[in-house]
């Protein structure tokens, strides 16, 4: 659904669905791991149910424990923590970061395409500005071009033409062929091997960078008070993340096997939801109320956590 999402909000709904939708659906692919941070503990939860849920229907976890000891399993229990960690540090990190920038600017090229206007019949009309003719388009080139230039009076032949998209502007590159300037001020014909128009445009997009782009050090390190506080919410889903998972391994590997499994598991993600909402609500706070600070951030988090960690484990103690 958010992949789907991205998909949809590039595209805005106002062009048609067909136009670059392939181009469109590898560009959100990139955006993916971004995902993956805020929805870790969700998935793992998610992925230590089914697990646990296929390991109790054919007792494969009696097997386990009979022939593994409890000092084993928990040095499987820490090696496989450590290993999911680094997995999401490191995306977290480096390769959310790196594709996060990737799709943002590939993102805008198609944005700025798709308000550029979709050629149609052979023909493609930019802005009343510009008209070109083309036998065909092929590899994003125009083939055997014909253009009209109305506001300078200027026609063109050209072998192929292109178009560029360069900060403000979008540049018709023309190769291969002859110009016709017929206005007040000249009139000449001349052949180029290579001629660029330009048209201005205040309506295109520009490439932002917002909290995404930065890995959490450089987070840490930015003045931006909205940026800055995003880093240290990392290094708390970081510290959730963690605590997810050492209490899937608690219930998977150390309590009893129980027909209600599935309350327990229903409970954690309720309880890691309620979490993120708190979470969620301190950084507001933080963004937007003086006298909310760092220790306050921490300590109300720290303590949230503690409180559910006490939960889960009571709640299986007394049933």
């Amino acid at each position: 659904m958010i992949w789907f999402s991205q998909i949809l909000r590039i595209l805005e709904l106002q062009h048609s669905i067909t136009t670059q939708i392939f181009e469109v659906i590898n560009t959100t692919i990139l955006v993916l791991p971004s995902f993956i941070s805020p929805l870790m503990p969700f998935l793992l939860i998610m992925a230590s149910f089914f697990l646990n849920y296929k390991f109790n229907s054919s007792n494969e976890i009696l097997i386990l424990k009979q022939y593994v000891s409890s000092k084993n399993t928990f040095s499987l229990s820490i090696l496989l923590s450590a290993v999911i960690m680094l997995i999401y540090i490191l995306n977290n990190e480096y390769f959310s970061v790196n594709l996060y920038h990737k799709y943002k600017v590939k993102e805008l090229e198609i944005r700025n395409n798709l308000k550029l206007g979709v050629p149609s019949v052979n023909e493609f009309h930019i802005e009343e500005e510009v008209s070109i003719f083309f036998e065909e388009l092929k590899n994003n080139k125009f083939n055997n071009v014909e253009a009209i230039i109305y506001g300078d009076g200027q026609f063109i032949i050209a072998k192929n033409a292109e178009i560029e998209i360069d900060k403000k502007n979008y540049n018709l590159i023309f190769n291969d062929g002859e110009r016709v300037i017929l206005n007040a001020v000249e009139k000449s014909k001349t052949t180029f091997n290579k001629f660029i128009y330009s048209i201005e445009n205040e309506e295109m997009e520009i490439l932002m960078m917002d909290k995404e782009h930065f890995n959490t050090l450089e987070l840490l390190n930015i003045e931006d008070k909205e940026l800055y506080y995003h880093g240290h919410n990392r290094i708390y889903q970081c510290i959730l993340t963690l605590l997810v998972i050492l209490i899937s391994y608690k219930i998977f590997f150390f309590y009893i096997p129980k027909k209600s499994i599935l309350k327990y598991y229903l409970i954690l993600f309720l309880c890691v939801l309620v979490m993120q909402v708190i979470n969620s609500y301190l950084v507001f706070l933080l963004n937007n109320n003086n006298h909310m600070n760092l220790y306050y951030y921490y300590s109300i988090n720290i303590f949230v956590l503690f409180c559910f960690s006490y939960f889960v484990f009571k709640l299986n103690e007394n049933n």
